[in-house]
């Protein structure tokens, strides 16, 4: 401002012309605290360049692969590891009850054991091997999981001289899913026991207790292998904390999703021990809250065995997991190395912790925890949480309060003025905060109505136009307008812009002090942001920077770094992991929603402060217009080309799970009522059928189960396991004319037929010829209940009809012997009482030449799941 204008300002006027000066005044006073116009849009590319260089990167990385010249260091040797999966992945699938999985992939584990035990250092350890054949039931999923000569391969690895009779164990398995050559899952995590087994067992460093590494035969089929360990096995009344691995994708670093429980000693070794960090409690609140599609035997060893320890969970490159892509050419062998060398130093610190020797004086509760763009770890308890949180959230009231007064001192205006204009700011930017979510959601609801869901699926950085953009044009709109329409008499323009930071500061620390109070460890997130605001806040006004025009921003933009690059690290590992999960999450839920709010919640947290300084420059509106921009850009991208079509050949693959069906219904007089065959499809994805109709896919006649759900129980078709019944109602059928051939037919014999001396129960006696995946569905008449039975009677009592029992078999192909007690209080039994469906599947079929033909109308971006199954109904 020139001497000149100083003049014309400080010069008495006369009321007349006092509002034409005052305008000259408040623009004069603008334009000396606004920075150029390209400040602001070179400030968005910054922060923008600043994620592509540095957090893509570290999330992203992995160490050096050791050879076997590395052997002699004693450390992991990832190509030794990488030999075994290749040789693990070349036996194919490996289906629990398939010669591959219980002849051929048993006989793999015992080659290479027997070469670790053939290498052991006999002066410190013994190693002992045993291959379990279990047979039991459990309730979980609202049925009974029943198995019968389920396989685990175990390994007992005992220091000599140890006296402790408590054990460590290290579970991973080898089953797959059908069609998926398990690679990745969890062939990575099975060749890493493997390889620190051998390291541990040659080498010259003993242990203080016992190790016990499990590799189980049945995960995938209902987590019945892990069952089968902790309630049967000899050695695992001993075992008494877990490292549990398992996967969700394939190829890069595994994450620690679920620690404890209320064992917060565990996380300390891991920060203490672990050699690359990748860990989040909030991933732990969102595995347990169900929000993940996928179960593991972490919950199973939990639940049943009431052990402790830590879940590892491969994530990155979701898109493979349980298909037939899910192979060695996926995984690098720097992942293996990331895994190895946590799984070693891990392994080695619990089997010498001082806790493991008595486990019930451990200190209880749970902990926060993450790492900070896998540089270091930081966690803190439950309670100091809970203390930090609620400090940092007065701290920002206050500091508020305080910056606020000092404005009122400075500028010679009233307390009660300050306080009003704040008033009005913090209303805007509460509904900034709205806006920052709703408008990804309303974006998120468009783009589902019209079809166009999901189209982010293959080409990820849509999700930056179609959610971040809008996200932070509803962040910034509110104070724009507050700014483009407000005098500047006395306050500084300047100062305005800190009113509507102090404003979103605020709604972020009632959302701490509310959050805290519902128990949600993953309040870290803001409170962590608060504190990179809090902090500056207070040198400002210490230093009295706060006061002198455009001076406050360079401390604010300085500690802004720590918090954009942890919250966009955070926000871009929960978009990985999550995308390709939407692609499984079911056509009754719209995913845009789950990624639209996780991409809204990224946006604010990283871009809430840094997004409102775009109105330290001149016109800012052009930045919102150029997010506007993008966005419009995105959304024509998403519609109108193939760029925001979901689904690539090989890499970003639809799943297309459907069954080729045969159900047959048998009367109570052993008549047949109904014979029909036809596809029974279990849509996994949002967009459903449409894309293969749209390839050429002839699915005419396809009809929902609506009505069969309503007549039948379980809808009367052959449900696969729990997840199928989960969305029996939305499943869809295509009628085929001509008969499904199966292999065999399953056959359900009545041995015996007897009434209780008191004429009230009906005993029904049975023997079942079946597959290794079977089904036996129960309902008793209306006027009947089920009063006692072969398998859990707890079930009975804890569950209504109808009943599930999910029926497996590994080694041992017997038939199932069973019986049904059925009480009817009038002794009428001479008129329908129960009705019993057997569903059986036979996945090492490809089934008849008609439904091959039909599998091969399906486009190459589609990846089938498929195989015959057929149903019968009985009532007896």
């Amino acid at each position: 401002m020139g001497d000149k204008e100083k003049l014309i300002l400080d010069e008495p006027v006369e009321e007349g012309v006092h509002h034409i000066i005052s305008k000259k005044n408040a623009k004069l006073q603008k334009g000396y605290f606004q920075l150029p116009w390209y400040f602001a849009g070179g400030v968005v590319l910054f922060w923008a360049l600043l994620f592509v260089s540095v957090v893509k990167p570290l999330f992203y990385r992995l160490p050096e692969p050791q050879t076997l010249e590395d052997a002699p260091n004693g450390g992991f040797i990832a190509e030794r590891a990488y030999a075994n999966l290749y040789e693990f992945g070349a036996i194919g699938t490996k289906v629990v009850g398939s010669d591959n999985n219980e002849i051929k992939t048993v006989a793999f584990l015992l080659k290479e054991i027997n070469l670790i035990k053939d290498n052991l250092n006999t002066d410190l350890f013994e190693l002992e091997i045993d291959v379990q054949r279990a047979y039991g039931a459990y309730v979980k999923w609202n049925l009974v999981n029943m198995y019968q000569g389920i396989q685990n391969v175990v390994v007992k690895l005992t220091p000599k001289g140890s006296t402790s009779e408590n054990y460590v164990l290290v579970n991973s398995h080898f089953d797959s899913q059908p069609t998926s050559p398990s690679t990745g899952d969890d062939g990575h995590m099975l060749v890493s026991s493997m390889e620190v087994l051998r390291v541990i067992s040659s080498g010259n460093e003993t242990t203080q207790h016992t190790i016990i590494f499990l590799f189980n035969g049945s995960e995938e089929n209902s987590l019945q292998a892990s069952h089968a360990f902790i309630a049967h096995h000899k050695w695992a009344k001993n075992c008494k904390s877990l490292i549990n691995l398992d996967a969700g994708g394939s190829g890069g670093r595994e994450i620690v999703f679920q620690t404890g429980p209320n064992n917060p000693w565990l996380v300390d070794l891991y920060q203490k021990n672990a050699k690359h960090y990748f860990s989040t409690v909030m991933a732990e609140e969102i595995f347990q809250a169900g929000l993940v599609p996928s179960y593991t035997d972490f919950a199973i060893f939990v639940e049943f065995g009431n052990l402790i320890g830590l879940d590892f969970g491969q994530i990155l490159n979701g898109f493979v997991y349980h298909t037939k892509y899910d192979s060695i050419d996926v995984i690098p062998r720097g992942a293996l190395q990331n895994t190895g060398d946590n799984l070693l130093s891990l392994v080695r610190a619990l089997s010498n912790a001082p806790e493991m020797k008595d486990m019930e004086s451990n200190e209880s509760g749970n902990m926060v925890f993450f790492d900070v763009l896998g540089l270091y770890l930081i966690k803190y308890s439950e309670e100091t949480g809970v203390k930090l949180n609620y400090a940092v959230a007065a701290a920002t009231i206050i500091l508020v309060y305080v910056s606020l007064l000092r404005t009122a001192s400075v500028s010679k205006e009233s307390n009660g003025k300050i306080f009003g204009w704040f008033i009005l700011v913090q209303v805007l930017q509460v509904i900034a905060f709205v806006l920052a979510l709703a408008l990804p959601f309303l974006m998120a609801y468009g783009l589902d109505k019209y079809g166009y869901s999901l189209s982010y699926f293959t080409t990820s950085s849509l999700l930056v136009g179609l959610y971040v953009c809008p996200s932070l044009i509803g962040l910034a709109l509110p104070s724009y307008i507050y700014l483009k329409f407000q005098t500047y008499d006395k306050v500084s323009y300047a100062q305005h812009v800190q009113f509507a930071l102090h404003g979103h500061g605020i709604v972020l620390a009632l959302l701490v002090a509310a959050l805290t109070y519902y128990g949600v460890r993953t309040t870290y997130i803001l409170t962590w942001t608060l504190i990179f605001y809090v902090v500056p806040l207070a040198l400002n006004l210490l230093s009295t920077l706060h006061d002198r025009g455009l001076s406050w921003t360079g401390v604010l933009k300085t500690f802004q770094l720590a918090p954009f690059l942890y919250n966009s690290y955070l926000c871009f590992t929960f978009i990985i992991i999550f995308i390709p999960m939407m692609g499984r999450y079911g056509v009754d839920t719209n995913p845009d929603y789950y990624i639209g709010g996780l991409t809204a919640f990224g946006a604010i947290f990283s871009m809430g402060f840094l997004i409102i300084l775009i109105h330290v420059s001149r016109r800012s509106g052009l930045v919102l217009l150029g997010l506007l921009a993008v966005t419009a850009a995105s959304v024509y991208v998403a519609t109108s080309t193939d760029i925001g079509f979901p689904y690539r050949p090989k890499t970003n693959v639809q799943r297309i799970p459907y069954l080729q069906v045969r159900r047959i219904f048998y009367e109570y007089d052993g008549t047949v009522i109904k014979d029909e065959s036809g596809y029974l499809f279990n849509f996994q994805d949002r967009r459903g059928s449409k894309p293969l109709v749209d390839a050429g896919v002839d699915l005419t006649g396809l009809v929902g189960m609506e009505e069969d759900c309503k007549k039948y129980m379980f809808c009367g078709v052959p449900q696969y396991d729990h997840r199928w019944v989960e969305s029996m109602e939305v499943n869809k059928w295509l009628p085929r004319k001509n008969q499904v051939y199966t292999p065999a037919e399953p056959s359900l014999e009545l041995l015996n037929r007897t009434i209780s001396e008191d004429g009230t129960i009906l005993r029904l006696e049975f023997k079942l010829n079946c597959t290794d995946h079977t089904s036996i569905f129960i309902q008793p008449e209306e006027d009947a209940t089920i009063s006692d039975w072969t398998f859990l009677k707890d079930y009975i009592t804890s569950q209504t009809p109808p009943y599930h029992i999910y029926f497996s078999y590994g080694i041992d192909k017997s038939p199932l012997v069973f019986f049904i007690e059925v009480k009817k209080t009038d002794g009428d039994f001479n008129v329908p009482v129960v009705r019993v469906g057997i569903s059986v599947q036979f996945m090492d079929s490809k089934g008849d030449k008609e439904a091959q033909v039909f599998s091969e109308q399906f486009p190459k971006f589609g990846v089938i799941i498929q195989w015959p199954a057929i149903y019968k109904r009985y009532i007896y």
